[in-house]
Parts: C-alpha cells; sequence; structure tokens
C-alpha cells in the first residue's frame, strides 16, 4: 500500500522576501545565464552613458581630486583636525 504524504507537513526551505536584507559569504557563487547577463549589461550601458550619469561620474573624479589634495596637506602638517568640544 502507497505511503500517504500530508504535504502540509513536508518542511519548507526558506522563503525569499524582497523586503528583507541578505547576506553571503564572498565565495558564493551567482549563475546568471547569456540573456540575464546581456540584460544587466546593456541596462548599465544605457545608464552609465546618460548625460547625468556622466555629469555624477564626473563629480565622483573631482571629488577624489580634492580628498587627495586633502590628505596630502594633512600628512604635510598643513591641514589640521578640528577638535568639536
Amino acid at each position: 500500500m502507497a505511503e500517504v504524504i500530508n504535504f502540509d507537513e513536508v518542511k519548507q526551505g526558506p522563503k525569499f522576501d524582497p523586503n528583507k536584507k541578505y547576506t553571503w559569504d564572498y565565495n558564493a557563487q551567482f549563475v546568471l545565464d547569456g540573456k540575464e547577463f546581456g540584460l544587466l549589461l546593456n541596462t548599465l550601458r544605457a545608464v552609465i552613458n546618460t548625460k547625468e550619469a556622466q555629469t555624477i561620474l564626473l563629480a565622483k573624479q573631482a571629488g577624489d581630486v580634492l580628498e587627495e589634495a586633502l590628505a596630502a596637506a594633512v600628512e604635510a602638517g598643513k591641514v589640521v583636525e578640528l577638535k568639536e568640544d
């Protein structure tokens, strides 16, 4: 006689909830098929090629230059840390 299986009692794995935050091991591998890879690549290219994105990337480069100049000035003793009371 066949065993009766109660599907309500079958243990289910974790369910994905897009409202929660997740973490994973840095060695974890995620696999994309060609269609998924192409979608991501083409989407990123389209976003990066907008005028707004180019402006933001340029601002990031300018910020990096300022940070480097400030770091050099701190290391040369020309700029000191502001002590807040």
